[in-house]
């Protein structure tokens, strides 16, 4: 009687733990080893963000100098387009910032300092909703930068695919049926 409680106990641990495997969110430095200043590709934002899944809960991290640049967010695409800084969502003018992405949808950033937007510090990212726990990247490291400078380095785990959540988890049932069988 008390081995089949222990089991129990022992399956329901698992189970827990199973649920909670890979829910933290991501952390992403915006432009990595670059950091976010005037890149010198106008396109170099957009192909930071290919390849790259955001989610609710996810953080950005903008590593600039304070008085260089500064961080817009702008709140429709056609003000992203145009580099139209006057109606802000929000403006963060101190360096490095940090913004978790606390919705779904599309989130538009700008840098509003002399023609940087224009000449293409400006990144659009679009954040979903996790569907199946777990699948969030790993975070990655988010250096900051006190000095003000732009040299420190970040790199960020690809997600795990669902299907690799599934088999932790299955493997994880199985283990825990066979130890009440078996033990």
């Amino acid at each position: 009687m008390a081995r089949n409680l222990v089991a129990a106990v022992f399956v329901a641990i698992l189970g827990v733990a199973a649920m909670f495997q890979g829910t933290s969110a991501a952390t992403y430095t915006v432009g990595d080893a670059t950091g976010w200043r005037v890149p010198s590709n106008v396109n170099f934002y957009d192909d930071w963000t290919d390849n790259k899944t955001f989610r609710v809960g996810d953080v950005l991290v903008f590593n600039f100098a304070t008085g260089a640049h500064d961080v817009v967010e702008v709140g429709t695409e056609n003000a992203f387009d145009t580099c139209a800084g006057a109606n802000p969502v929000r403006t963060i003018t101190t360096g490095p910032a940090s913004i978790t992405l606390n919705r779904t949808g599309e989130y538009y950033f700008i840098c509003t300092i002399g023609t940087h937007c224009t000449s293409g510090q400006k990144v659009k990212i679009d954040v979903e909703m996790s569907t199946t726990p777990g699948t969030s990247p790993t975070p990655g490291a988010s250096p900051t930068t006190p000095s003000g400078t732009n040299t420190t380095t970040s790199t960020t785990t690809p997600a795990p695919s669902s299907a690799s959540s599934l088999v932790s988890t299955l493997s994880l049932v199985f283990v825990s049926i066979a130890f009440v069988l078996f033990f």
